[in-house]
């Protein structure tokens, strides 16, 4: 089964990640001024860039949610992302998804134009979540994570970790089809990072076409400059994009639908490469 056109089959979508945080892991405090205030004319052409670089869904987040990151309210969250989500709906032709688990901060994105929730809790935080989507006709993204983000990386432990991550999102996609969200507007995401060793991380990007056969459903991976990809390379946070393109290019050959990524130009290449390889693949074997 394939969901609505922002996720369509003949391709690998590239979500390009717009964080309106002070202190994401990675781009933190590129938007959010010290007072807090946002620095949307920033934000606005960095939104316009990714959609140059090749992203075709914007992903917007106005909260952390890196290992040991601390919750905000969902009042701080909206004022960081729904100005920017209206401005960006009124410049650029693109899909904007909310990455939010509040359903009060989905609810006013939506309001602002965006089309997608990406809840990396897969309904855990907010089953009310499911409800908002539902009502405004919205795609919904449902991640996997185990916890909170505050102590998600304190003892992560999978038995199987490719069943129990299986299990656990087949869990969240009944509940969202309970709440209304109709199949073809769904899309489930294994949660690379959240609540993960660096072990589940490798089997689970090894199974990802196992995962995406068992759900059918489409399926869409964050790997971008994750520390787990660090803790393989030695590299820090900012050196982290080669590693975060083979991940790509192995996730495309593996059948995914979309990559959510910081380096939009680069992922554009290297799912061209992992796609061409599948489809390689699929023509020796027919």
């Amino acid at each position: 089964m394939q969901t609505t056109a922002i996720f369509p089959a003949h391709r690998v979508t590239i979500v390009g990640i717009l964080n309106a945080t002070p202190d994401s892991f990675s781009d933190g405090g590129r938007f959010v001024r010290g007072d807090g205030a946002l620095e949307l004319p920033a934000a606005l052409d960095a939104a316009a860039a990714l959609v140059r670089a090749g992203a075709r869904v914007l992903d917007v987040g106005g909260e952390s949610t890196r290992p040991g990151s601390r919750p905000i309210s969902p009042e701080i969250e909206i004022a960081r992302t729904a100005p920017l989500i209206e401005a960006i709906a009124k410049r650029l032709d693109v899909p904007i998804s909310i990455d939010t688990r509040k359903a009060e901060v989905a609810r006013a994105a939506l309001d602002a134009g965006a089309r997608i929730v990406n809840d990396v809790s897969g309904l855990r935080h907010d089953p009310e979540l499911a409800a908002v989507a539902a009502e405004a006709g919205a795609t919904l993204i449902l991640g996997h994570l185990r916890g909170e983000p505050a102590t998600m990386q304190a003892s992560p432990h999978f038995d199987d970790v490719l069943r129990e991550v299986g299990d656990e999102l087949a869990a969240s996609l009944a509940a969202a089809l309970a709440a209304g969200v109709p199949a073809e507007r769904l899309v489930v995401d294994p949660g690379l990072g959240f609540g993960k060793r660096l072990e589940d991380n490798l089997a689970l990007i090894a199974g990802l076409g196992a995962l995406r056969r068992r759900l059918g459903l489409p399926l869409m991976i964050g790997p971008s400059r994750k520390a787990f990809l660090g803790a393989l390379t030695g590299d820090p946070v900012a050196e982290r994009a080669s590693a975060t393109l083979a991940v790509c290019a192995i996730a495309a050959f593996e059948g995914v639908d979309a990559v959510r990524v910081h380096d939009v130009d680069g992922a554009v290449r290297a799912v061209a490469v992992g796609r061409a390889l599948r489809e390689a693949r699929r023509e020796a074997h027919a």
